[in-house]
């Protein structure tokens, strides 16, 4: 399917992790979706890739917050996922996997549009956000 990546990278057991949580994501179960990756996002510390689960995990939490109208903890987890966009970036997590399949260009640009000093209606274009291309009937056990 695709090139293998160094440890560390975002490869296709990494791509795998996500299924449930991507799909939970998609149907906008965010609470869901955030336990989902948290298991992957824990096994293994040393692996960089976890940021990107780590990402999807705390805009899943900014938009159950924004939903429940809570707009002081949902500034707290867009700042906190905007952190974790950085460290991708950082440690070179980011693969050809992550941009196809996460939509992930997208979802950055989405993220960084919402302004610190933000209302609800600021988060209207990520409450609409889903991964569009994730390969959902190749990764079906």
């Amino acid at each position: 399917m695709h090139q293998n990546f160094p440890y560390g990278q975002f490869g296709v057991d990494h791509l795998r992790l996500c299924y449930t949580g991507i799909d939970l994501f998609n149907r906008e179960f965010y609470w869901e979706c955030h336990e989902a990756l948290e298991d992957p996002w824990i096994e293994d510390r040393s692996d960089n890739a976890r940021y990107v689960y780590w990402t999807i995990i705390q805009v899943a939490a900014t938009l159950v917050h924004v939903r429940d109208g809570k707009l002081s903890s949902a500034a707290l987890m867009i700042k906190k996922a905007k952190n974790k966009l950085e460290k991708c970036k950082q440690y070179s997590v980011i693969t050809s996997l992550v941009l196809e399949f996460l939509s992930w260009e997208e979802l950055e640009h989405i993220i960084y549009q919402i302004p610190e000093n933000f209302t609800g209606q600021d988060f209207e274009a990520l409450l609409k956000f889903k991964f569009k291309n994730y390969p959902f009937d190749y990764f079906k056990d």
